[in-house]
């Protein structure tokens, strides 16, 4: 039994450093966990049940398989542990929710033990992740006649796993924590030196913020027990920078609650809050947990008797606290008439916090649960030949009739699932659309495989034409931690059906290419959908979502995303580029003009940039779009003339060649596959029959920029500003300036 023995070394290890034992996820440990269940002598027969019980892994991990296993012989009774009763082995199996714990509910329920179908029935009907396999099941049951099938096909119809569900409390009540002053990157929540970690949920969350902070906000805890704490960005934007769910889990894990009982340290519901509101792929991580993200407004621009901004000798707007949000304070929101108060006092509206489709994330615990859930009920519908009830929030679809429409409304109308049919619709409609490329990032994703496993997926989905797993940012720091966690990654990652960029076999060299770059050149439609666990997920082609892990797992395993139809700016050049400049002085300068034309206001922040620089090649392109994600652009879309998309197209194709013959390509021919469909959109366009994407001459855009290139006569520098006296307006990536700013006094590093 040396497996149990080592486990418990690791215990008494992990004590030293405060923490409890880690998750099970091997089915060999729990193998012989349970056998000394069995033994009603064993000295570690306590414990045992201890770790079977509350420390083992759900979903897909293959302890998941021993326990749902073991459960189903104590519920047929073929085991007896006088500990776990078949009710309370029922229980656990609703718990673990999915994989194979459906696969044993559903033998029990389409089982000949009337009762204990039932009961199995029962639980089924609370259960929402199902794959082709499991409601194969169903169906085959049902249309043999099996009365049980019925039943749970008709609770899904009426997506009673959702409706039986408690209501979100109209009240809550918080007490409020600054965890910094100006934008808080991801990294202070969920450091990017400390990414070995983030598989162990427990350990890793002990680097979020500071131990300080850490003691601060159970100090918080303590004096208002009643009160979740808030975690806030004070004059600034929370969760800037990279995509990281392990953020928004450290956060969950200091001031949210538990998911289940017996599943540890997976915790949901933070709220969140910044003065700036919540970074758009930080938001989206938020709602997955079920959380709270709140736009403060609680700084509000000083203005004169004319409504004119009052600027300070810098020329920058002064600022006037609206309302406190000190640490300590108590606010209490009202989920029924969205808004925030201060005891009686109205502070804020939060309608944009509390809409139809984030209130259901709330009470379902998180937002896969509701893409799962509508799937689940659209297929028990149409098993059963019956329309199903509207239960859902329905989709806000907004037309405006004889308006054209901007480039991303064009690629989310024609990848949109579930719409109105022949309905046109503009920004601001909530859209469900099928995902092209997925890309997964090597320092996130331990996480995404275990989003996948926790959500049952086994394969990727069919309808997504490519996805890869980058290995880019630890071949830089190839330590042992990377050297034990990333094998293992590439070999899930393979299996699942994704390229990866190492070779579980070890037959091909490495690729250390940057994800983005990768995803970049496998796009091979300018209408395509990405989906990158990568902040800087911006292609040349097509429109690129960077994204939280669970965001890309989700993507990998259903194919689709879902999310707003965003607004957009429309960015358009006059002048010549002069000779001396470097291209990436004209995206600096993009962003000093675009916010010196709108009076400092970042009108970039959470909306598409539309680049109208038709000549630019892929790579050139991708120079621009890669940097819109420090202007906080939700996304770009860079808008080709026929030739110019041809030739990137071309160079997309090189590239794939190239991973083909290193011997990239899998069993499911992908890359070949995607090298047929650039030839595909090649002919398109070559023939008139399919021009390049171009948005609609009436279309309406938030705000248009028009870019100087006669002005740009110098270099122009981002500057993280680091010694600014507003500590607030520190690493904004809103400072950039000509280089004769400086009078040639900064210091300057040449590296070549």
């Amino acid at each position: 039994m040396n497996i149990y023995k080592d486990y418990i070394k690791e215990i008494e290890e992990r004590k030293t450093q405060g923490l409890h034992p880690k998750p099970i996820d091997s089915a060999e440990l729990l193998s012989e966990i349970i056998a000394q269940i069995k033994d009603s002598g064993n000295a570690d027969r306590t414990d045992s049940l201890k770790f079977f019980i509350y420390n083992t892994l759900p979903g897909t991990t293959s302890a998941a398989g021993v326990k749902a296993q073991f459960l189903k012989e104590i519920i047929l009774g073929e085991s007896v542990v006088e500990e776990i009763t078949p009710d309370f082995a029922f229980e656990l199996l609703s718990h673990m929710k999915g994989g194979k714990s459906i696969e044993v509910l559903l033998d029990l329920a389409l089982g000949n033990d009337i009762a204990i179908a039932q009961q199995a029935a029962d639980v089924l009907k609370t259960q929402v992740f199902l794959y082709e396999a499991d409601t194969n099941r169903l169906k085959e049951a049902y249309n043999s006649g099996n009365a049980i099938a019925k039943e749970i096909l008709e609770s899904y119809a009426k997506a009673e796993f959702f409706t039986k569900l408690p209501e979100v409390a109209e009240e809550i009540k918080v007490v409020t924590y600054i965890a910094g002053e100006g934008d808080i990157s991801t990294d202070l929540l969920s450091p990017g030196n400390q990414a070995h970690s983030r598989s162990d949920r427990e350990l890793h969350g002990k680097c979020m913020i500071t131990p300080e902070a850490q003691a601060e906000i159970k100090a918080l805890q303590a004096q208002h027990p009643d009160a979740s704490v808030m975690l806030i960005a004070e004059k600034g934007t929370m969760g800037v920078g990279s995509s990281r769910m392990s953020g928004v889990n450290n956060v969950a894990l200091w001031t949210g609650k538990q998911a289940s009982p017996y599943v540890p340290f997976v915790n949901i519901a933070p709220i969140v809050g910044g003065t700036n509101g919540i970074s758009p792929i930080f938001l989206t991580t938020v709602d997955v947990t079920g959380g709270i993200g709140i736009d403060l407004k609680n700084w509000v621009k000083k203005v004169d008797e004319n409504g004119n901004p009052v600027r300070n000798e810098a020329g920058e707007v002064i600022l006037e606290e609206a309302y406190s949000v000190a640490t300590g304070t108590v606010l209490t929101i009202n989920t029924k008439e969205k808004k925030l108060y201060n005891g009686d006092q109205e502070l804020i509206d939060l309608t944009k916090s509390f809409t139809p489709q984030k209130m259901e994330f709330i009470k379902a615990g998180g937002s896969y649960a509701i893409v799962f859930g509508k799937k689940l009920q659209t297929f028990a519908a149409q098993t059963l030949g019956i329309e199903a009830p509207v239960v859902f929030a329905p989709s806000k679809e907004i037309s405006h009739e004889g308006q054209g429409l901007t480039a991303v409304e064009k690629i989310f109308n024609r990848n949109a699932v579930g719409t109105t049919p022949g309905k046109v619709l503009h920004a601001g409609s909530d859209v469900r659309v099928k995902v092209n490329i997925v890309g997964s990032q090597d320092t996130t994703g331990l996480m995404t495989s275990q989003e996948l496993e926790s959500m049952a997926a086994t394969v990727i989905s069919p309808t997504v034409d490519g996805a890869y797993q980058s290995g880019c940012h630890t071949a830089s720091v190839w330590d042992k931690k990377a050297q034990a966690n990333i094998p293992k990654l590439m070999k899930f990652m393979n299996d699942f059906g994704l390229i990866t960029a190492r070779d579980p076999k070890g037959e091909y060299h490495s690729m250390t290419d940057v994800i983005h770059k990768v995803l970049n050149d496998i796009t091979v439609d300018e209408w395509a959908i990405i989906i990158g666990g990568d902040s800087h997920t911006r292609m040349s082609k097509g429109v690129a979502f960077g994204a939280d892990s669970g965001t890309v797992a989700l993507a990998l395993a259903t194919g689709e995303a879902s999310m707003p139809i965003p607004e957009s700016v429309k960015v358009t050049f006059k002048g010549e580029m002069k000779p001396h400049m470097d291209f990436r002085d004209v995206v600096h300068a993009t962003q000093a003009q675009m916010l010196k034309q709108f009076g400092g206001e970042n009108v970039f922040q959470g909306r598409i940039i539309e680049v109208h620089i038709g000549t630019l090649p892929a790579d050139q392109a991708f120079t621009f779009t890669d940097w819109t994600a420090e202007m906080k652009a939700k996304a770009s879309i860079n808008i080709s003339e026929d030739n110019t998309l041809i030739e990137s197209l071309e160079i997309a194709k090189g590239r794939i060649q190239i991973m083909i013959d290193k011997g990239m390509d899998n069993h499911n021919k992908v890359l070949q596959g995607l090298i047929d469909k650039a030839n595909k959109r090649i002919e398109e366009i070559r023939s008139g029959e399919k021009p390049a994407l171009t948005p609609d001459a009436n279309a309406k855009y938030y705000a248009e920029v028009v870019v100087d290139l006669d002005v740009i006569v110098e270099p122009m520098i981002a500057d993280p500003d680091v010694n600014n006296e507003d500590v607030s307006k520190r690493y904004t990536h809103d400072t950039i300036r000509d280089l004769s700013y400086y009078g040639g006094e900064k210091k300057w590093i040449l590296v070549s």
